[in-house]
């Protein structure tokens, strides 16, 4: 890498940084000098761990929330044909894991306040081959869990919960992973913590945790520690065609470190989003994130909407920021209109409240290591950015 390109990546204000430091490298020597770097006793522990804090029964480490997700469907008996209800206001993440379990994904609308899946919306696209209900707890905030699940159980429909970036949100007080639904985390350098890449499946069923396990280790009926552990007297069988998902005990260990942080990260982050409410709310061109009642974000990310009517765009937000040396990004961009679902034909009308919040949001920087004096020039550049408008 050139001076002159790693200087353009480190001299300006970051969308988003991970807090890593000596403690997490400290935790990687440990791992590396045992012998033991693949899934094994540090992936269990962080299993645990997450399991205990949210209240869920079992956790299962995987190499992403993608293949976490995929294991959700699977091992709840989704099937090839399969129609899943997804928002359509989330990444192509959470529509890649429909279409690796073989099903079909269904997009529905959104809240335009809470930028989660309507529960009224994802009820109406339900049909006679719809099994499942794929709720996303988007940028840091709950959905509304208790509709969601009020129509999915009117429909007999499989649940997963990705609270991919939302560790450390609480839906009525109790932490999302704990509310008997199978849940999804992701440990990519973007979300709430960080393993590099990783994911991790919770959920209160023995039998689907279990399954998942199989699954995650290419289908083998026994793990690799515990073939080590028995000193070889144990031999794996194959009962079905699994992946390798697994996550290996060098990820676990820096997850381990970084989970023992993600208090005071929310803490931070809520302090970070209270400021620029602060600073923002009062100006008539933006409307700040809204946090219903029943939720507790935790601020994974920061998403502004620019109201109706003002003459400012993201794009022409995002390309001034740029230019002040603060990262912005767009708003999730509506999945219908991605080039690989051009072929279904799914007009912008079915999706009205997305396509206008895709339009009129983007993102701006929020992360524990965001100093105070770089916030103030986040909000200086921003409000200038709309008074040479008018």
């Amino acid at each position: 890498m050139r001076n002159g390109d790693q200087n353009d990546i480190f001299n300006h204000i970051p969308l988003m940084r991970p807090w890593l430091d000596e403690t997490e490298w400290q935790a990687l020597k440990e791992v590396i000098l045992s012998g033991w770097v693949s899934q094994g006793p540090k992936t269990a522990e962080f299993e645990r761990a997450l399991a205990s804090f949210t209240g869920a029964g079992f956790g299962v480490a995987t190499n992403s929330c993608t293949s976490a997700i995929h294991l959700a469907f699977l091992t709840q008996g989704i099937r090839p044909g399969d129609e899943i209800i997804v928002p359509v206001f989330t990444c192509m993440a959470d529509a890649n894991a429909v279409l690796m379990a073989g099903a079909v994904p269904v997009f529905a609308d959104i809240d335009e306040r809470t930028f989660n899946i309507d529960p009224e919306c994802a009820e109406s696209m339900i049909t006679h081959r719809t099994r499942g209900l794929l709720i996303v707890d988007q940028i840091g905030l709950p959905a509304d869990l208790d509709s969601l699940t009020a129509v999915a159980r009117k429909h007999d429909l499989i649940v997963v919960d990705d609270a991919a970036t939302s560790l450390g949100a609480r839906y009525r007080g109790k932490p999302l992973g704990g509310h008997g639904l199978v849940t999804t985390f992701s440990f990519h350098p973007r979300k709430m913590i960080t393993t590099g890449e990783g994911g991790m499946m919770l959920t209160d069923s023995e039998e689907i945790a279990e399954k998942a396990r199989i699954y995650r280790s290419a289908g083998a009926s026994v793990s690799d520690f515990e073939r080590h552990r028995a000193k070889g007297m144990i031999l794996q069988q194959y009962d079905v065609a699994g992946f390798n998902y697994r996550m290996t005990d060098i990820q676990a260990a820096i997850g381990l470190i970084q989970f023992g942080k993600l208090e005071e990260m929310v803490r931070i982050r809520n302090e970070q989003a209270r400021y620029y409410t602060e600073s923002l709310g009062s100006m008539d061109e933006l409307e700040c994130p809204h946090v219903p009642d029943y939720a507790e974000s935790c601020f994974s990310s920061y998403l502004v909407k620019i109201r109706k009517g003002c003459p400012v765009t993201p794009s022409g937000v995002i390309r001034v920021m740029s230019e002040k040396g603060i990262s912005c990004r767009f708003g999730i961009m509506p999945l219908h209109r991605e080039p690989y679902f051009r072929g279904r034909n799914l007009p912008d009308t079915l999706y009205p409240v997305c396509c206008d919040v895709a339009s009129r949001s983007f993102f701006i920087p929020i992360f524990p290591g965001l100093k105070s004096g770089e916030m103030k020039t986040v909000v200086s550049v921003l409000k200038s950015v709309f008074k040479r408008s008018f």
